[in-house]
């Protein structure tokens, strides 16, 4: 009997049998019933799943960053191209712009944010309320010092303008600035004169500071059109002796 013809044996049975079971349950392990017909296996599905999400997750951040470039434009869409062509108001003065380092702050920092011409004027406009609420009322502070205010003030420049060394020429005037700084060279002027006439009481022709502050009240000192030259020598040369100016 050849080897073609020989009889099917049980264990030839057994082991087709045990094949046929074996690609069964292969089958069944490999493709469980919930897995699309398109994916081969759970990885495969996986790895499509793992693809998609990283692209959605592209596409996030895409649409994030066109937002916010879109904002960003509407944002800076109304400020000038550069820091330098905000336009100066017609009321800020010429000196005020050259060579100033906080204007220059503040022009930048209106073109990094976006800021507008009307919003760069805006902040301008503060800035100088702010720098002339610094400034004292001239007008209001010799209204301050009544209907002589000229006459007192016009003693006081003398007076400090003698006693004061040129040192300290800028802090008497920024003292006379003010109604209170007035008063306050007055006072000295009366305390120097005191003492120095107490000195020169025996000098028949001084003239008291009091007497001098009533000759100032008279209109031919004071009043415009009706000021005397010789009566207003007659006041400065009073001061000069009291003071011990000759000149």
């Amino acid at each position: 009997m050849s080897e073609a013809e020989a009889p099917t044996t049980v264990s030839d049975v057994v082991s087709t049998e045990t094949v046929e079971s074996t690609e069964v349950q292969a089958e069944s392990v490999e493709r469980p019933d919930w897995l699309p017909e398109k994916f081969e296996s759970p990885e495969a599905l996986a790895e499509s799943y793992s693809s998609l999400e990283a692209k959605l997750g592209k596409g996030e951040t895409e649409l994030r960053e066109n937002i916010i470039k879109e904002l960003e434009e509407q944002a800076y869409s109304e400020r000038p191209a550069s820091a330098g062509e905000y336009q100066m108001p017609e009321e800020i003065p010429d000196d005020f712009v050259v060579d100033n380092e906080l204007l220059d702050w503040w022009s930048s920092h209106c073109f990094e944010n976006g800021f507008n011409q009307e919003e760069f004027a805006s902040g301008l406009e503060v800035w100088q309320q702010a720098i002339s609420g610094a400034q004292p009322d001239i007008p209001a502070e010799t209204a301050k010092l009544g209907d002589n205010a000229n006459a007192r003030i016009e003693a006081v420049s003398l007076w400090s303008q003698k006693f004061f060394p040129p040192e300290y020429e800028d802090s008497i005037m920024r003292l006379g600035e003010t109604a209170e700084g007035i008063m306050a060279l007055e006072l000295m002027m009366q305390s120097l004169s005191t003492n120095q006439m107490t000195d020169q009481a025996s000098t028949p022709s001084a003239v008291s500071q009091t007497e001098l502050e009533e000759m100032m009240r008279d209109e031919r000192y004071w009043k415009a059109g009706k000021r005397d030259p010789n009566y207003v020598k007659q006041v400065q040369e009073g001061y000069n002796r009291i003071y011990g100016n000759t000149k």
